[in-house]
C-alpha cells in the first residue's frame, strides 16, 4: 500500500462543485475521498456517484447511530452507491453493528467510530453520566464491541491505535483522523496527532482535511504529506 493511497482527503466543502473542483486539482493520482455529513447534505448521493464514475474510492463517513432496521437500510442504500468504507457510531450497539454489516453486504468495508477527536476525558464523562479516567480504555472498549458484532475496523485518534491494535490483531483497520503537520493549529480537535506518528502507532489509513483542503497549494500540501507518510513506513507501508 503506496503511502498516497493511504491518505484519505476529506471533501468538507459546501457544494459538489467546489468539493468536485479539489479533485480535479489534485489531479489523477489521488484516489481516495471522503464525504462526510456536511457535504453529503449539500450534495447528496449524487455527489458520491460522481466520485465513483470517475474511478475514485469513498470513504463516506455519516457516522450512522439509529435503531437497528434504519441502519441496515441506510448501510444498503450506501452499498448500493459504490462506496468503499462506510462509518457507524460503535456507541450505537452490537445489533446495530450487526445490521448495519447485514446490510452493506461484502463489498463495502464497515468502521466503527468509537470516540470522536474533539471529545477529551471530561466531555466523555458527561457524555456518559460517570467519570472516565481513560479515554484509551473507553475507546478500546467500543473496539472490541465493533470487531466482535462484525465490523472491518475502527475509527479512532492515533493515541489510542497501538492499544487497539495490540488488541485486535492486524486484520482490523484502523483509520485516523484529526492529522494535523507538526506546528499547525489544532482547531476544534482535542486528540490530533502528525501524519508520522499516526502511521507508526499503526494507522491503516489517515483522514486529512483542513491541512490540505486549505492550503495555499492543495496539491503540495498532499504531496509533502505523502511523503512523510512513505518516510514513517508503519506495518503496511
Amino acid at each position: 500500500m503506496s503511502g498516497r493511497s493511504r491518505v484519505i482527503v476529506a471533501l468538507d466543502t459546501h457544494s459538489s462543485v467546489e468539493a468536485m473542483a479539489l479533485v480535479d486539482r489534485l489531479g489523477d493520482d489521488q484516489d481516495f475521498y471522503k464525504v462526510g455529513l456536511e457535504l453529503f447534505t449539500w450534495a447528496g448521493p449524487e455527489l458520491v456517484s460522481s466520485l465513483v464514475d470517475r474511478g475514485k474510492r469513498v470513504f463516506l463517513d455519516l457516522k450512522m447511530h439509529d435503531i437497528p432496521n434504519t441502519v441496515s437500510r441506510g448501510a444498503k442504500a450506501a452499498a448500493e452507491l459504490g462506496v468503499d468504507m462506510l462509518t457507524v457510531h460503535a456507541s450505537g450497539g452490537a445489533e446495530m453493528i450487526e445490521a448495519a454489516r447485514d446490510g452493506l453486504g461484502d463489498d463495502t468495508r464497515l468502521l466503527a467510530v468509537t470516540v470522536l477527536t474533539s471529545l477529551a476525558g471530561e466531555g466523555l464523562g458527561e457524555v456518559w453520566g460517570r467519570p472516565v479516567s481513560s479515554v484509551p480504555e473507553e475507546v478500546l472498549r467500543l473496539a472490541l464491541i465493533a470487531r466482535d458484532a462484525g465490523a472491518d475496523g475502527v475509527v479512532s485518534a492515533a493515541s489510542e491505535a497501538p492499544r487497539v491494535r495490540a488488541s485486535v490483531g492486524n486484520d482490523f483497520l484502523l483509520v485516523i483522523p484529526g492529522i494535523r503537520p507538526a506546528g499547525t493549529d489544532r482547531q476544534d480537535q482535542k486528540r490530533v496527532a502528525t501524519p508520522a506518528h499516526a502511521v507508526r502507532s499503526g494507522a491503516d489509513y489517515l483522514v486529512v482535511g483542513r491541512a490540505i483542503t486549505q492550503a495555499d497549494d492543495p496539491a503540495a500540501a498532499l504531496q509533502s504529506m505523502v511523503a512523510e507518510v512513505t518516510a514513517a513506513g508503519g506495518r503496511r507501508g
